[in-house]
């Protein structure tokens, strides 16, 4: 927590704009989710699901997942994480230097009970029946609404404090959609006026929800075909599904309350451009999550009158995606180009 807030010179500059973002990449964990795993323990030990010593379990793409082994270490607990096999080695490594014990398993879909998150469920039940009560809690950060909490209690005011009260719009990826949720309804109830927007990236659904209320991503149609396929480079962000933390985002969802406003897609490439741009002209270097909010941040930017404010999180660094997002050899699998070299005012990469 109280994480930096930094201004984007380059790009308020260019927009005529002021362009804040959050530097969560600088909690312990290496990302917001530090916040959401310290809420999902506190409240797993105050309502007795987990007992001294026990075990939490949790799905995760790998942010996630270090934060609660971290968190887990701080307080006499172990951590079980199951992820994907398709996500950056260095996450697999940080996990397993922090104490965590990894199950890697094949990508699947929700549906199948080889998914991520369900062998995850799976595994903290059996660990109950065999131990007993308590000695495992599966943490399911996306559906577990300490997560919203985490966010709506912390970052959210943070955020508004670090700002001088002064936010016209706030843009945010979405996984579990906890921070954009959080933050998004603290801000409305501290500023009704001020924007949110939902940041997404190809093959995830949850543009069109936002948009046209219906929870469908072109790429969806390939399913029949490639059951597992692989939309975007970006990690832990862009799902196909409602999750209990996204829908406290939308009004018809969350009994009738202010909710995202808006959303913009962003490519592979704009966010492959930006982090590049980033790192030349801000000294900033970061990951794939971090890379989308900011190039959906210029977006935003675009639609608003000049001298807005609009800010954003600086979810993840660069040294976890070192073999995934900042690897050129990775990036012809994706359809990916090498980043062209460019002035710090020009985002004509951007569109």
């Amino acid at each position: 927590g109280q994480t930096r807030l930094v201004k984007l010179g380059s790009l308020s500059e260019a927009l005529g704009q002021t362009i804040l973002a959050k530097a969560e990449f600088l909690n312990p964990g290496g990302c917001q989710k530090d916040r959401v795993a310290q809420a999902i323990l506190e409240e797993a030990i105050r309502s007795g699901s987990l007992r001294p010593g026990g075990t939490i379990v949790e799905g995760t793409s790998g942010s996630t997942g270090i934060s609660l082994s971290l968190a887990a270490a701080s307080r006499g607990f172990k951590a079980h994480i199951v992820m994907p096999d398709d996500q950056a080695a260095e996450k697999v490594e940080l996990l397993r230097r922090y104490g965590a014990e990894v199950e890697l398993v094949r990508p699947a879909s929700i549906s199948n009970p080889e998914h991520y998150v369900n062998v995850a469920r799976r595994r903290a039940e059996e660990m109950c029946q065999l131990h007993g009560a308590g000695a495992a809690f599966f943490a399911d950060q996306f559906e577990n609404l300490a997560n919203f909490r985490a966010h709506y209690e912390g970052t959210g005011p943070e955020l508004w404090a670090q700002s001088g009260q002064n936010i016209d719009a706030f843009v945010m990826s979405s996984g579990t959609g906890g921070t954009l949720a959080g933050v998004g309804r603290f801000l409305k109830e501290v500023q009704p006026n001020a924007k949110t927007y939902l940041a997404d990236v190809q093959g995830s659904s949850l543009y069109n929800k936002v948009a046209w209320g219906v929870l469908y991503a072109d790429e969806q149609a390939e399913q029949t075909a490639k059951r597992h396929r692989t939309d975007t480079i970006a990690e832990g962000i862009g799902i196909d599904r409602l999750t209990k933390n996204f829908s406290m985002a939308l009004s018809e969802h969350n009994g009738g309350l202010a909710g995202v406003d808006g959303a913009v897609r962003v490519t592979d490439q704009e966010a492959l451009e930006m982090a590049h741009h980033l790192l030349a002209h801000e000294g900033l270097f970061l990951g794939s999550s971090a890379a989308v909010n900011c190039a959906a941040a210029v977006k935003v930017g675009r639609l608003l009158p000049k001298g807005s404010t609009i800010t954003t999180i600086l979810c993840d660094g660069g040294a976890r995606h070192l073999t995934k997002f900042w690897n050129p050899n990775e990036w012809p699998s994706f359809g990916l180009e090498p980043p062209v070299k460019r002035e710090p005012l020009d985002l004509s990469f951007i569109h």
